[in-house]
């Protein structure tokens, strides 16, 4: 009887200790030796690129198994080929993850683009984040402070693709301060089209906070050419949320600014939709994502990565010497269904940006 106790209590915490460590244990033989791949869906020297080799530096060490981690480019399309790459054709055995800009946007506005809807991807994480709208100041009639734009001259603004959040936000709120403008797309990349702007093609440009305070900042606004006109901020829970790098730049936010000008936000549809584009563009600026059907072993590890990323006292040292903040990103459980609400839009505002970006495109 003794003998069959005993034989019965080991079994028990045989079956105990697998219940607690098999899912770990799970996670760290699957990245063992392996090579993980972060693909990119723009041109390497952007501002989601350097991220990303921010994150690929890093992360390796927090993967159970830790795996060797490359980065990867994949640009065109405004981000578009990279993103569809990753859900048709890449292989789905948790090595290639994708570190994307844009793409919940155009899945959102224009899910016709996507064969695979994006909404069944492996969500590890997302970045919340605005954008910083700026300008020249050589713009006639000269440009002093921030609210001078609404009464600038010759206000050329460019893009990489008419239906990109990007260059959605930067016309809107052109509309909606009342600045005729002309509007230049084509631009492959966002170190492209910077360069452009530096060069003087474009007067108007609009960016991350990460490439501002690394490009624009410190190259033009030091020394008087560039000024910051306002940002983005984040619209959750029915207000506006300041994202954590433009905190300490002293920039006026657009809403704030278009109320100053007109006396309040208008009730219109651009207004309408300029306010959808914060509410999931700024959550979902950036995705950290893994194609449909990926190994529940290597979705439950990534995360685990991103969330220990977060207390990386390295990773954070790096962050704030080279982009002027650690990003924050939003990981989970959840994150999947998460995604698929804020990636559902209502059908009006859905055809009233699509229409826009088109006319957008004939001018």
């Amino acid at each position: 009887m003794a003998k069959n106790a005993r034989a019965w209590a080991m079994f028990i915490l045989a079956f105990v200790a697998t219940m607690l460590c098999g899912p770990a244990f799970a996670q760290s033989e699957f990245f063992a030796g392996k090579r993980l791949i972060v693909l990119v869906n723009y041109d390497a020297g952007g501002p989601t690129d350097f991220e990303a080799r921010l994150i690929a530096r890093h992360i390796g060490r927090h993967v159970p198994g830790q795996p060797a981690v490359i980065v990867q480019n994949m640009g065109g399309a405004g981000g578009i080929i990279g993103a569809k790459y990753l859900g048709e054709k890449a292989p789905r055995d948790g090595t290639m993850v994708g570190y994307f800009t844009a793409t919940a946007q155009h899945a959102a506005f224009t899910p016709e683009k996507f064969p695979v809807d994006f909404r069944t991807f492996d969500f590890i994480a997302y970045m919340p984040n605005g954008r910083i709208h700026f300008m020249r100041t050589d713009v006639k009639p000269g440009m002093k402070q921030a609210r001078d734009v609404t009464k600038a001259e010759g206000v050329v603004a460019g893009g990489l693709t008419a239906d990109s959040p990007k260059d959605l936000a930067m016309r809107m709120v052109l509309d909606m301060l009342g600045v005729p403008h002309k509007y230049v797309t084509g631009y492959n990349s966002s170190s492209h089209a910077t360069l452009a702007f530096q060069r003087g093609e474009l007067n108007f440009y609009s960016d991350s906070p990460s490439a501002y305070l690394t490009k624009i900042e410190p190259a033009m606004v030091r020394k008087g050419e560039v000024l910051p006109v306002c940002f983005d901020p984040i619209f959750r829970a029915g207000h506006y949320v300041v994202p954590a790098q433009i905190k300490p730049l002293g920039i006026t936010s657009c809403p704030d600014m278009i109320r100053d000008v007109r006396g309040s936000m208008p009730d219109t549809e651009i207004a309408k939709a300029y306010v959808a584009l914060l509410s999931f563009a700024g959550t979902m600026y950036r995705t950290f994502t893994l194609p449909p059907n990926s190994p529940k072993e290597a979705v439950a590890a990534l995360r685990l990565a991103m969330q220990r990323l977060a207390d990386d006292k390295d990773f954070i040292e790096e962050a704030q010497r080279t982009i002027g903040e650690a990003p924050e990103y939003i990981t989970g459980d959840d994150a999947n269904e998460d995604a698929k609400r804020l990636l559902t839009i209502e059908p009006s505002i859905r055809a009233f940006i699509v229409d826009y970006s088109r006319k957008n495109e004939r001018k």
